[in-house]
Parts: C-alpha cells; structure tokens; sequence
C-alpha cells in the first residue's frame, strides 16, 4: 500500500489539498497566539527554583568558604566553591575554571570581542588586524553563535552536521589549508536543535586535528550539558583533556551556565580553560571589571549545594518537559510520519526537536503557520546568515508552552507541513 505523497494520484492529493486548506482555515478563524520561537523555561520550570532566592537570610554576613565578603569587590574569577562546583558540572580542575556573570553567551562574545582586540594566547597580533577571519559553523546550529559572528564581522563558513558531530573531514580539510579559520562553534551535548552528542572519534578529531592558524580555537557552549530528557544520559568525551592528551592544551574554550537550570535571566556563567589560557584571560578582565556578582554565585552554590542535588533539581526539570516532547514527537509521527514528506530528531536531552521538512518549503511553512497563529523560529535561523542552503530546517522549541498549546500548534504545523508538501509534489509534476 502507499502511503507517502509522492505516490499518491494527482486526483488524491488535490482532494488532500482540499480538506487539508478546510482545516488550517477552521485554525485561523480561533485567531490563536502560540509562541514556539525561544528555547525558553515555563513558569512551572522557574518555580523550581524560587527557594533560592531565601537561602541569603538579610542579617547574616554574606561570606564564602574562604571568607570572602561576597558584597563587595573582587574575586575576579570567582567563589572557589563556585569553581569547584562548574568543575565538577564540567569534568576539569578548579583552577581551570572561573565564574563570571549571569550569561555564558556574554562571555562568548566577549572571548571572541577580545581575540579580535587583543588576539589570544599565542597569537602574532590580534585578529582584527587580519585581512579576514573566519569561523566554521556546525549547522544546523545556534542562531545566537551566528549572530555574534555576523555582528563582528566574521566570515562564517557551513559545515554539515551528522549523527557524530560535525562532518570532520570536511572542518579537517578547512583547517588545514586556510589560517584565516581562526575558530568553531560546537554545542556538543544535546545540540541545538538537533539534539546531537558528539561521538569520542569526533571529539578527538578536533583535539588533534592539523590547524593552518596557531591560535585556533574551538567554543565549545556546553550548554546543555545537565539538561537530560531520561536517565539514560549521552555521555560526552572531555574536551579539555583530550586537547592535552592531543598537545594541544590552549585549543578549548569551554561555556556553562545555570541560566536554564534555576533562572535564565539570572543564572550564573563559568568559562573552563587551560591554566595558561586563564591566566592570559584574567589580566585582560582585571581591566574590564573589579569582579563579578558574588552574591548571586553564593546564593547558587547554597541552592544546588553540589552534582547530587543538581541532578535531582534537573529531574524535577526534565518531569515538566519530557512530556511535551513527548507529545511533538507522537504528534508529528502520527500526523505527518506515513507521508515521506519529513523527517525529525528525537533527543535524549537538551531544548529543541530539529525538523526537516522536503527541501524549498521550510520558509513557507513557517509563514503558513503564522498565518495560523503559531510563532515558530524563523525558518534558515540555524544557518549562518539565516540562509538554509535547502530550505528545510525548521527549529521547534516545546518548552514554554503548556501541554494544550504546544497540541494545538503542532497540529497546525502538521497542517502546514502537509499543505505546503503537497504543492510542491503538484508543482513539480
């Protein structure tokens, strides 16, 4: 029997057509607003965390273990149980570790800000002084990391990725024979929005590899790192030890945050590095800033206390949103699997469900399902310069909305999947 579109007589599918147009119209006339365009937390998510904000009671002396006054300045690299406790999340040393602000995205901005200002370790000048530099992006990849990489004026070369990784003959063979190539953007656990852990052989691929440039260096946004779907965790190659094992120990910088795991807009950010990376880092920030927010890394540490009691706060995270994944994955599978028109990850872990749709129809899904009232992000976003080379890849992000509204809008993009599909199948017939 065939089932997927592609056999299916034109009489069928303009019948399909019909009764499919019927439906996204009924959708339209609820005049419905569903937001599926941020990989944010629900309400229920941050309530997890609101016992943090009591664990500073007003009339104690707000000092860490090794009697810092946390309300005043200094402490450029942070607590030392802040240290320890990002190292611990991370698999490296204390002293390869230093806690900043809120936001693991402003210190990738500002490492790359500073290697174009000042270079980094190792580097004969600084980048910005370079006829071009350029950076290989994993894609699909984080819209973010792109962002930055366009704001500064950095050429961004599409590397595709596989179920490993990064397809590493191709970012081998980049490396090796251009010294403009100065970086990578990696989200190596649970990726956005593919949901991809990188293999061992992919990671120790980039911990070896022969770079044209002396001071190439990967941005490993190790974001989702606790972020697990199941108690079967993908498990992860350290990046850091691979680099020494490989001789090159100042190849990684490493990016965490909290900012999913109590409160995105108040969360606590570390950077992981070699000690000599750090070294170089810290005489850079001594200028920039007198220390970092204390307060907020001591009241942190008080709240998770240590890897057992952040592994059972993220299980009460992944009880609210495993369900909703859940939901797409059996929603997608049942609307739209038996028609060969999509395919789709499914993640053990992480914020997002990756969707490839028949190649040219990914930005007129998107636009359809707008016109339905369900805000998706913007189709190409996971493409350096928002330009999907098959037009396919649409990023959706089940978190923040509640079990009826995330039902309710993806059976709209089912819809739109299926109208969209079939235009093309009669368009090119």
């Amino acid at each position: 029997m065939v089932t997927g579109y592609a056999g299916w007589q034109v009489e069928e599918l303009r019948r399909e057509q019909a009764r499919l147009q019927a439906e996204y119209e009924a959708y339209r006339r609820l005049n419905l607003k569903l937001d599926m365009s941020r990989g944010k937390p629900c309400p229920e998510q941050l309530q997890l965390s609101n016992e943090m904000l009591d664990v500073l009671p007003s009339g104690e002396e707000l000092r860490a273990e090794d009697g810092t006054d946390c309300r005043n300045y200094g402490g450029l690299d942070g607590l030392p149980e802040a240290k320890r406790f990002f190292a611990e999340m991370l698999g490296v040393q204390s002293s390869e570790v230093i806690v900043q602000g809120n936001s693991s995205l402003n210190l990738m901005y500002d490492a790359l800000a500073r290697a174009l200002l000042f270079g980094v370790l190792g580097s004969e000048q600084p980048w910005s002084r370079l006829p071009s530099v350029k950076f290989l992006c994993p894609s699909p990849g984080y819209d973010r990391h792109f962002a930055i990489c366009e704001q500064l004026n950095i050429e961004m070369i599409t590397v595709d990725m596989t179920p490993e990784g990064p397809d590493m003959d191709a970012v081998e063979r980049l490396v090796a024979e251009d010294d403009s190539i100065k970086g990578i953007w990696c989200v190596p656990k649970y990726s956005n929005p593919g949901g991809i852990t990188y293999s061992d052989e992919t990671v120790e691929r980039l911990a070896r590899m022969k770079t044209r440039a002396g001071d190439f260096r990967i941005f490993w946004d190790d974001a989702y790192t606790v972020h697990h779907l199941t108690s079967r965790h993908d498990e992860l190659k350290n990046m850091l030890e691979a680099c020494l094992n490989a001789g090159n120990p100042d190849r990684v910088f490493i990016f965490a945050s909290t900012s999913k795991v109590t409160f995105p807009g108040s969360g606590v950010a570390a950077l992981a590095a070699s000690r000599d990376n750090l070294s170089h880092l810290k005489k850079q920030l001594s200028v920039q800033t007198i220390g970092p927010d204390k307060v907020n890394q001591l009241r942190h540490i008080r709240f998770l206390k240590d890897m057992e009691h952040l592994g059972r706060h993220m299980e009460k995270h992944a009880a609210i949103i495993k369900p909703k994944f859940d939901l797409v994955l059996n929603k997608l599978e049942t609307g739209i699997g038996s028609k060969d028109i999509a395919s789709w990850s499914k993640p053990s872990g992480g914020y997002f469900i990756s969707l490839d749709t028949m190649d040219g129809c990914a930005r007129e899904i998107v636009q359809r399902a707008a016109g339905a009232g369900v805000t998706l992000t913007p189709a190409g976003a996971t493409y350096p310069y928002g330009r999907d080379p098959r037009d396919r890849n649409i990023r959706i992000a089940p978190t923040y909305p509640s079990l009826e509204e995330l039902a309710q809008a993806i059976d709209i993009l089912c819809v739109c999947v299926q109208l969209v599909s079939i235009d093309r199948i009669l368009a090119d017939q």
